[in-house]
């Protein structure tokens, strides 16, 4: 489905909503400004298979920009603009855009990428001017709005996050068929196992470049129903807008869960949420206390995915399931799993090893990377493919994580995994935020290290140092627990909630280098 079917329902029903403004977009507009934007793209000599890229904050041109690609079988690489523009112009470069829409609001980022990206033949700026850029709306305006001839299906072309290396570029195939056919795989889930639906108000507080927020605020508007964004996630005024937009629907990250449960009591009470009907989260492992306190307080609404970018497989559990298994991110519900050793075998239940998807045909395929795409798949079976999370599976099939790969720490010949430690003392109330790493040692390899972002009121130091590994190891064993604890004012997080542990660890380093 897509805008053009509810614009001919329901067209003054709002597509999407700014939470912070109540501006709005309707289906009718929606459904019009995307085609009049797919002409301009197609004038502009884009063809199916070709890139428009995306340079935006949280806007309601974006639906436009993202449906004008769904419907001229356009690939859309929405990007992240807290990067430098070096970094941006590589996305941009890499993904072969030949047309780049930017939002005025990011226009120093977007001037910054110009002389960059000079393969770029067609520049669009919204919302106001931007140096070098063409008008958006006067394209709009003259383009036309009469049906297009073919509307092939489109596809996202996203960039996994970089958060231990460069980001690379997810290319689907393009679907075999045109945009008003049902089929897309987001929008069919959210359907058939989330309930969503045309009554659905879906709340978005999540960066709309980020693969999760882009395609389900898609499958959403897909389905009819209405999105609601935030301009970013802020703990009260999010739960002011489920109250104030009566959200039935929406996802989070733990991160954010843990914000929220940090507020004080009197805030949280201020504010009606019971009209939530289903609160998705993915992303990352979400600690087993973090959600305990989040049922107790929103009720069995929680429904854990695990997923990634590279849409490769997917395991579901819903409140009932995880509180008689707690931890786990459920059972398949795309693909089929494998749990196997570094050489490719299979290992036995219960034990940890890196988390294959087996698919009938091959799901995705690095841009420009052969080598990375030779990687995530299995050294036996080219169907099987793993983006390097580690994990196991119980003996009724559920998955329970246990970190990255590239995360492991190995210390004295033992793997230790970093998220069980971070789990632990997420909600330990003089810790804001906490990573831990591996840090080089001469006798043990690498020992435990955490930083932490002290809550506000507490006290870095010596002593706060030994409460908090006093805390571990009053939780997990000894050999877990972090041998220091560096403060820090902030740490590097995606906006989406990722922490960037590649950043960590090489400030560490430089730190200590002598």
């Amino acid at each position: 489905m897509y805008p053009g079917t509810h614009a001919s329902r329901t067209p003054d029903k709002a597509a999407a909503r700014l939470a912070d403004t109540g501006e709005e977009i309707s289906y009718a507009e929606l459904d019009e400004r995307s085609l009049r934007l797919a002409h301009a793209l197609h004038d502009a000599g884009l063809r199916r298979g070709d890139v428009v890229a995306l340079l935006s904050g949280n806007e309601l041109a974006c639906f436009e920009v993202y449906w004008a690609a769904m419907r001229s079988g356009l690939y859309i690489t929405a990007v992240n603009h807290h990067l430098a523009a070096e970094e941006v112009a590589y996305i941009v470069n890499d993904s072969g855009a030949r047309a780049l829409v930017a939002a005025a609001a990011k226009g120093e980022l977007a001037e910054a990428i110009a002389p960059l990206t000079p393969d770029v033949e067609l520049r669009l700026a919204f919302g106001g001017e931007v140096a070098g850029y063409l008008s958006y709306a006067d394209a709009l305006t003259a383009a036309s709005a009469e049906p297009l001839a073919e509307e092939p299906s489109g596809a996202t072309m996203l960039y996994s996050s970089g958060t231990t290396g460069r980001p690379k570029g997810v290319r689907p195939p393009l679907p075999e068929r045109q945009v008003h056919e049902p089929g897309e795989m987001v929008t069919q889930l959210a359907a058939s196992m989330f309930g969503l639906g045309a009554d659905t108000v879906y709340l978005s507080p999540a960066p709309i470049y980020h693969a999760a927020p882009l395609r389900w605020c898609g499958a959403i508007q897909g389905l009819g129903g209405t999105v609601v964004m935030t301009e970013r996630f802020d703990a009260e005024r999010t739960l002011a807008a489920i109250a104030e937009h009566q959200v039935t629907a929406s996802q989070f990250v733990p991160t954010m869960f843990v914000r929220m449960l940090k507020l004080d009591e009197s805030i949280r009470a201020r504010y009606d949420v019971s009209s939530l009907r289903l609160a998705i989260h993915a992303a990352a492992p979400c600690p087993v206390e973090v959600k305990l306190k989040m049922i107790d307080w929103w009720g069995p609404v929680l429904v854990e995915y695990y997923g990634s970018t590279e849409g490769h497989g997917m395991t579901v559990i819903d409140s009932a399931q995880w509180l008689e298994k707690p931890g786990s991110v459920g059972k398949a519900a795309v693909g089929v799993l494998h749990i196997c050793d570094d050489a490719g075998a299979e290992v036995p239940t219960e034990q940890v090893g890196t988390i294959y998807f087996e698919r009938d045909l091959v799901p995705f395929t690095y841009h420009n990377d052969p080598d990375k795409t030779r990687d995530a798949q299995h050294p036996r079976h080219p169907t099987w493919t793993t983006v390097g999370d580690i994990g196991r599976l119980d003996q009724d099939g559920y998955l329970f994580l246990t970190d990255r790969k590239a995360f492991t720490i190995i210390s004295g010949g033992v793997n230790i995994y970093p998220q069980e430690i971070e789990n632990v003392l997420a909600l330990h109330p003089a810790v804001t935020d906490v990573a831990v790493i591996g840090v080089p040692d001469e006798e043990m390899g690498e020992v435990v290290k955490a930083f932490v972002q002290p809550a506000p009121g507490a006290i870095p130091g010596p002593e706060l140092e030994r409460e908090i590994i006093d805390f571990v190891l009053g939780k997990i064993a000894r050999f877990k627990a972090p041998r220091s604890v560096e403060f820090v004012d902030e740490l590097p997080r995606t906006p989406t909630g990722k922490l960037v542990k590649r950043e960590l660890a090489q400030r560490y380093l430089a730190d200590t280098k002598p």
